[in-house]
C-alpha cells in the first residue's frame, strides 16, 4: 500500500471500548501527514534536481564526446597536414635538384660547344695565317721577279739570255705551283 499525505490524514481505524484517545491519534496521524508531505515534496525536489543533473550530465557527456571528437579529428587533420606539408617540400626539393641538374647540364653542353668553336677558331685562325703567309711569299715571289725583271737592261738580257731565261722559267712554274695549291687548299675547305 502506497502512502500519501491525504491518505494517511483521512485515515480512519476501527472503533473499540478500550481504545485509542481519539484525539490524540488524529494529532499524530497529522504531524505524521504534514512530516510525510515535507518527505514527500523534498523527495519530489530531489528528483526533479536529479533528473536536472542528469540532463546536465548528458550534456556534459556529449559535449565531452564531440570534444574529444573535435581533438581526434584535428589531430588527424594535422597529421595529414603535417604529411602533405611533408610530401610536398620533398617534391618541391625534388624538382629543384632536377631543374638544378638540368640547368648545370645545359652550362655543360654549352661549355663544351664553347670550347668546340675556340679550338675550330683556333684552327681556322692558323689555317687562314698560313694561307695568309703563302699568298704573302706568292706576292713576294712574283714582286721578285717583277723587280728582276725591270732591272736587266736589254744590254744584260741579250748578254745572259740563256741563264736568265732557265731562272724566270723556273720563277714561274715556283709561281704558278705555289699560286694554285694555295687556291685548291681554299677551295677544299
Amino acid at each position: 500500500m502506497k502512502f500519501t499525505p491525504y491518505g494517511i490524514k483521512n485515515q480512519e481505524f476501527n472503533k473499540s471500548v478500550r481504545g485509542y484517545d481519539r484525539d490524540e491519534v488524529k494529532a499524530f496521524l497529522e504531524r505524521l501527514a504534514d512530516e510525510f508531505e515535507r518527505i514527500s515534496n523534498e523527495n519530489d525536489r530531489l528528483q526533479k534536481e536529479l533528473e536536472l543533473k542528469e540532463e546536465q550530465l548528458a550534456e556534459y557527456k556529449k559535449l565531452e564526446k564531440n570534444l574529444q571528437s573535435a581533438l581526434l579529428s584535428a589531430t588527424e587533420t594535422t597529421s595529414k597536414a603535417v604529411d602533405s606539408t611533408k610530401k610536398q617540400t620533398a617534391l618541391m626539393i625534388k624538382e629543384a635538384e632536377i631543374k638544378a641538374a638540368q640547368i648545370i647540364e645545359k652550362a655543360k653542353e654549352s661549355a663544351d660547344a664553347l670550347r668546340e668553336a675556340v679550338i675550330k677558331l683556333r684552327e681556322e685562325k692558323k689555317l687562314l695565317i698560313a694561307k695568309l703567309k703563302a699568298m704573302v711569299d706568292t706576292q713576294s715571289n712574283l714582286m721578285e721577279i717583277i723587280t728582276d725583271k725591270n732591272k736587266t737592261t736589254p744590254d744584260v738580257l741579250i748578254k745572259n739570255k740563256q741563264q736568265a731565261n732557265r731562272p724566270k722559267k723556273n720563277n714561274r712554274r715556283l709561281m704558278w705551283t705555289i699560286f694554285w695549291r694555295n687556291y685548291y687548299e681554299q677551295t677544299d675547305r
